[in-house]
């Protein structure tokens, strides 16, 4: 990440500031917001955001943490939103015992094992597509989608920029963003095999 990084700032640093917040804001609102924005470089361009903001004068880092923060966090309530008004009834006009045990199975992981799994599905590329339209789309409770999707796009988004933007005087800030993925990766894999077992009893 840190070399992708690395040619990103190159580009990022000849825009205008407003540029700046304008790209890297749509860059992470699609990334999370639109499946097909699944290939976006999303922890690249938060690493080097930080990166232009530390060298760039005419870059405020607050107000850069802001728009990453609301594209993040809008980003994943509209694909939330989408798959709830869109994905449940593409699924349910497909009414086969398959597809009903695969609606079933996936209400009971995002009920009991959601909330990790949203905050978690923030580090993995491609992943953190696909997580809020599929939550929508298994109706998991809209306050706690809300509450994982702000922490998740505050550790994330404002967590990797920060680390790129002190990495130059604190290299050790390097490691914080995965720091905090193994963290959230862990406990939502002990959440599920805990919820799996309980199950199974």
């Amino acid at each position: 990440m840190i070399e992708l990084a690395a040619s990103f700032d190159a580009q990022l640093s000849t825009l205008a500031p407003y540029l700046i917040y304008l790209v890297i804001g749509l860059v992470i609102f699609f990334e999370t917001g639109v499946i097909l924005g699944f290939f976006l470089p999303g922890d690249s361009i938060l690493f080097s955001a930080g990166l232009v903001a530390a060298a760039h004068n005419g870059v405020n880092i607050m107000i850069l943490l802001v728009v990453i923060f609301l594209g993040a966090f809008f980003g994943d309530q509209i694909g939330f939103v989408l798959g709830r008004l869109v994905g449940r009834p593409y699924l349910e006009r497909y009414d086969s015992p398959r597809m009903r045990r695969l609606i079933a199975n996936s209400e009971r992981f995002y009920q009991h094992t959601g909330w990790w799994a949203v905050v978690a599905a923030r580090f993995f590329p491609w992943i953190r597509s696909f997580v809020p339209p599929i939550a929508g789309a298994s109706k998991m409770n809209y306050y706690k989608f809300l509450t994982a999707n702000a922490l998740g796009a505050l550790l994330w988004g404002v967590g990797i920029t920060l680390a790129g933007y002190y990495a130059a005087t604190l290299p050790w800030v390097k490691t914080w963003s995965y720091a905090i993925a193994t963290f959230f990766i862990c406990a939502s894999l002990v959440s599920a095999l805990v919820n799996y077992l309980r199950h199974r009893r």
